[in-house]
């Protein structure tokens, strides 16, 4: 039986991320604008949901301070990085700062920045939100998307980037 390390009914915290960090995922960056200023976070928690109508899902973090900007918006661009865009991940992943200085891009379809050297965007509105404890699930409908690169994605597995093996 697990022992709890916090309030998560006899699911230990540390037990849990150890767990879950056997899930490889791939790294995303949602991007849109407040006003005429790009705004945006990396997201390893994004998922395809519909082919019909299109859809996607992702979970922001409930502390985030990018999301309820980018939620205001209404419309955003979901870049998905390439296996060198280690450090654009780490810089809009981080808080108070400015995450977009030195960061190419370009306006997607509706208008969201597309990071340059993104594998491919997808553009999307916001559909819905739903409490996820500590985060909170969106489902956005997509309205265009394009492949922009044939790199390796940058993949997330155990805490760690990492990247695809040869094949």
């Amino acid at each position: 039986m697990l022992q709890a390390d916090g309030p998560t009914l006899g699911v230990a915290h540390t037990t849990f991320k150890a767990v879950l960090s056997r899930f490889c995922t791939g790294v995303t960056v949602l991007t849109a604008l407040d006003g005429d200023r790009p705004v945006g976070f990396s997201c390893q928690s994004f998922s395809s949901l519909s082919l019909e109508p299109p859809a996607v899902c992702f979970c922001p973090a409930r502390t985030s301070t990018s999301w309820p900007r980018i939620r205001a918006a209404g419309r955003f661009c979901v870049n998905i990085l390439a296996h060198d865009q280690e450090e654009v991940c780490r810089r809009l992943a981080r808080s108070g700062t400015d995450k977009f200085a030195g960061i190419d891009w370009a306006p997607s379809a509706n208008g969201s920045p597309r990071l340059s050297g993104a594998l491919a965007s997808i553009d999307c509105e916001l559909e819905r939100e739903f409490d996820g404890g500590d985060h909170t699930i969106v489902i956005a409908r997509v309205t265009a998307l394009d492949e922009h690169s044939d790199a390796p994605p940058l993949l997330f597995y155990r805490s760690a980037f990492e990247r695809l093996g040869a094949r």
